[in-house]
């Protein structure tokens, strides 16, 4: 019998890039209280009756540009890695893979992982970088679907891994394809969040700028997305050999004002006005390839800078299925054990 078992768990992907399935998966993600944590009656009413059913049928047409003949790249990634990392680790572990929204549903996999009777289960959000609204929602839900079997093993989360050596190394080696000589300026392009959200991370209540959220990890804040994004950046920055004036860290997919700034379109921009042809873009937050990288940084963002003057906008591509993203996820599964 295999004794443990590893649960990769990333954010999710509509099943088609149709109207009827992004319109199910928006549903799903957007009713989360921990992505969008105001009033339940008012996330109600915001999220079914004027985000869901305006934005839908826009979100189709860019699922529509992302999508391959095999599918949703996350999907395909994440299938692929599990795959891999299961060769890897050898019949003592048992490798599943569950998306936080939509399929394969934890629910699903919960549900499949009962009837085995692991000794020991570990649960691996895909997220380096901890946030309430992607680690702490998957592992919640992971957590409540554990809770209600008979018999409950012992179980590990591992709720970020930002400032794991081999994580960082992986970065790198993704990024040597490229020279960074060639580019007129490298920016580190992180999901946003807003900043309400960010700062419930301080442990003593306090905001980030008091914490120096953008230059230290303490113990304050040792959970904060923003600072955890910095240090992500100081530590890749670090073995780059890269000067503090030839980066800039910023954050995409803002819905507001009120999100984590500086904004990666905004930077895209200046830059392209400063006379900047050629930019960088490493997005370390995500560790497979999808909407965020594919389509919002490699086709918005370059059409962004070209209609500002500049000429490329390069992406270093994500960890997704790479042989040296397997085995550091081994060795940090391995370390937990």
């Amino acid at each position: 019998m295999t004794k443990t078992c590893v649960l990769l768990i990333n954010l999710g992907t509509p099943d088609s890039p149709s109207v009827k399935d992004v319109r199910k998966y928006l549903f799903e993600f957007l009713n989360d209280p921990r992505v969008i944590d105001i009033n339940p009656i008012g996330r109600f009413f915001l999220v079914n009756f004027i985000i869901v059913p305006f934005r839908a049928p826009k979100s189709a047409k860019i699922y529509k540009e992302l999508w391959t003949k095999d599918g949703s790249p996350i999907m395909i990634y994440g299938e692929s890695l599990k795959e891999k990392l299961q060769k890897e680790l050898g019949n003592d572990f048992e490798v599943e893979l569950a998306m936080r929204y939509q399929n394969p549903s934890l629910d699903e996999v919960c549900a499949r992982m009962e009837k085995k009777g692991y000794e020991k289960i570990i649960i691996l959000p895909l997220f380096p970088q901890y946030a309430s609204a992607s680690t702490g929602s998957a592992v919640e839900k992971a957590i409540k679907l554990i809770s209600k079997w008979w018999v409950i093993p012992e179980i590990k989360i591992i709720s970020q891994f930002y400032n794991d050596e081999n994580y960082l190394n992986c970065v790198i080696e993704q990024s040597k394809k490229y020279n960074l000589n060639d580019y007129d300026h490298i920016l580190f392009s992180y999901h946003g969040l807003p900043v309400r959200q960010v700062d419930k991370a301080h442990f003593d209540g306090m905001s980030c700028e008091h914490h120096k959220c953008e230059d230290e990890i303490n113990e304050y804040n040792k959970y904060c997305y923003k600072a955890s994004c910095y240090a992500t950046t100081r530590m890749l920055a670090e073995k780059l050999n890269l000067p503090k004036e030839r980066y800039t860290v910023c954050f995409q997919s803002r819905l507001d004002k009120d999100w984590l700034k500086p904004f990666s379109d905004k930077v895209i921009v200046e830059w392209a006005k400063k006379g900047a042809k050629n930019l960088l873009v490493f997005s370390p937050a995500f560790v497979a390839d999808c909407l965020e990288t594919i389509v919002e940084i490699g086709i918005e963002y370059q059409n962004l800078f070209k209609e500002n003057g500049g000429e490329k906008v390069q992406l270093v591509e994500s960890l997704n299925d790479h042989p040296l993203w397997v085995d550091a996820l081994k060795k940090l599964v391995l370390k937990n054990l």
